[in-house]
């Protein structure tokens, strides 16, 4: 154990847990929590998490994992390769205090495990915790109570305040439309005294209420009449087969990039086509299905919703579903934006838009991008997006976008492996419809008087400012801004030059009041 590790003098053998994991009458008996005076002697709140397990190797499980389909990657060529476990549950009890030393959570009990794709990969892993009872974690979306929470370790973010930077935006945008956006805030982390480094707080992915709000059918139900949650997804081919499906994106029609000036001549198919070979896009459903039915049918609605789209966009063409949803057919009786506005909520997408362009995500062509759709009674019947994610890569850590001006979210760029052009689909499609272009606008100025953006860069700045010793501390533990041999091949040469959080910081403020002077010079009106 690290020597600056000690354990707390107060028994906590026996504690009444309110509103967690016990009744108020029942008496739990559970291990002391221990602590870091690392920790202790910072200004941000503290998550510890203590294991039940005592045993000699029971870290393992927040030190070794790996996503599975990344250690199959990495197996494939390197020699000699040993295959870690893959993440796993472990039952902890997790506890958080705040600076003032009051306890804004007793001993909860819960199990935890790491989380993520390529992430996961790294010395410090990103986190999931899942209550056993529903809680709230400092006030978070409003007060909601959870099971489920997420720690981001933003290992490879010098600043580590791209993903709240991202978040607060996005909550802001999205919130005056109805739609969702995590919530988050920076803590520090510990487990069984250990000092792990500062992390962001935030949420996960999920259908609830108070997160993606659509219907969450009950058990085995098998009806088509329910609610689906769905991530446009590379990485849908390691999920099992009910679980995911394959884009046909209008039998890979041909897409034009907008770049501010008419695309300059090119076109992109999203998918292989001739010798150009590509990797499968598709998605991966997210929320609970249990039958075939429920995964042909979504299937079927998202790419003919996709048809539909790039009809109305690309042919001046009305298509319209039967009233099954099970096939489309050619009709006049409407117009071809009125067909779109039929199956999908457009402020919706025109709020994603936004948000991609203002953040320029890496892997926007690629992953973490949400989507859903409820058709239970009372539901939408639209393709909605909402859910904004990971965004370590984004705002300049990645060489892309670099200057911060210039066109991004729909137009051709590099795929995340950087070996051939791509384009997100969704975003590209009704880039160049007058209507849509016309709600961008639109949608833009009324965030930008609100001073919405201003507020962003500013909180990156307070945020740096207020937590530099725990930032300090965070890099003494995993000197990741020197020793970054693991993602120092990804990073812009501006990121790469960065050896602290205080000029990381400054530099993806930099960056982004650049971008937010591109957009509002692009669009306000």
């Amino acid at each position: 154990m690290n020597k600056l590790n000690k354990i707390l003098s107060v028994s906590l053998s026996a504690v009444l847990l309110f509103g967690c994991s016990a009744k108020k009458d029942e008496k739990i008996k559970i291990p002391e929590i221990q602590t870091s005076s690392v920790s202790e002697n910072l200004d941000l709140p503290i998550i510890s998490i203590q294991t039940e397990s005592t045993a000699e190797n029971v870290m393992d499980f927040v030190k070794c994992p790996v996503a599975k389909h990344v250690a199959e990657s990495k197996a494939s060529w390197t020699p000699g390769y040993v295959m870690p476990p893959e993440p796993y549950y472990e039952n902890c009890y997790v506890k958080l205090t705040t600076k003032d030393g009051s306890s804004d959570l007793e001993p909860c009990a819960a199990q935890v495990k790491v989380r993520g794709n390529w992430t996961t990969d790294y010395p410090k892993k990103p986190l999931r915790i899942k209550f056993k009872q529903k809680t709230n974690l400092l006030g978070l979306n409003n007060g909601a109570e959870f099971k489920n929470w997420v720690l981001l370790a933003e290992y490879k973010d010098g600043s580590m305040l791209r993903n709240k930077a991202a978040f607060f935006a996005s909550r802001q945008i999205l919130s005056e439309d109805g739609l969702y956006s995590a919530d988050s805030q920076l803590v520090n982390v510990e487990v069984n005294g250990e000092y792990m480094g500062v992390y962001l707080l935030t949420e996960q992915q999920q259908v609830s209420e108070n997160r993606v709000n659509i219907n969450s059918p009950k058990k085995d139900y098998k009806g088509t009449d329910i609610g689906y949650f769905l991530e446009f997804d590379g990485y849908f081919e390691n999920e099992e087969e009910l679980k995911a499906f394959p884009l046909d994106l209008n039998n890979n029609a041909l897409l034009k990039p907008y770049d501010g000036n008419d695309g300059s001549g090119r076109t992109i198919k999203c998918l292989s086509a001739g010798g150009t070979i590509k990797q499968p896009l598709g998605v991966t459903i997210k929320s609970e299905i249990y039958s075939q039915e429920q995964h042909d049918f979504i299937e079927n609605f998202v790419n003919n919703t996709y048809k539909i789209m790039y009809e109305a966009a690309y042919n001046d063409k009305a298509f319209v579903f039967d009233d099954k949803y099970k096939t489309v057919s050619e009709t006049t009786s409407i117009t071809p934006q009125q067909a779109v506005e039929n199956v999908v909520d457009i402020q919706s997408l025109v709020d994603m838009y936004i948000i991609s362009e203002l953040t320029c995500d890496a892997d926007i062509t690629w992953s973490s991008f949400y989507m859903d759709a409820d058709f239970s009674d009372g539901g939408s019947k639209k393709l909605r997006f909402e859910a904004p994610w990971d965004f370590d890569s984004s705002m300049g850590n990645r060489p892309r976008c670099e200057d911060g001006y210039g066109y991004y979210a729909a137009n051709i760029i590099p795929d995340p492996s950087m070996e051939k052009p791509s384009i997100n689909p969704w975003l590209a499609v009704l880039a160049y419809e007058d209507w849509y272009r016309d709600m961008v606008k639109d949608t833009w100025t009324k965030a930008y008087d609100k001073g919405i953006f201003e507020q962003t860069c500013k909180m990156i700045e307070e945020d740096s400012e207020k937590y530099q010793q725990d930032f300090k501390e965070n890099y003494k533990k995993w000197n990741n801004l020197i020793v970054n041999y693991q993602f120092e091949f990804e990073l812009s040469d501006e990121a790469k030059k960065c050896t602290n959080e205080k000029q990381a910081a400054e530099y993806l403020t930099k960056w982004l009041q650049k971008r937010i002077e591109f957009l509002n010079s692009e669009w306000h009106t």
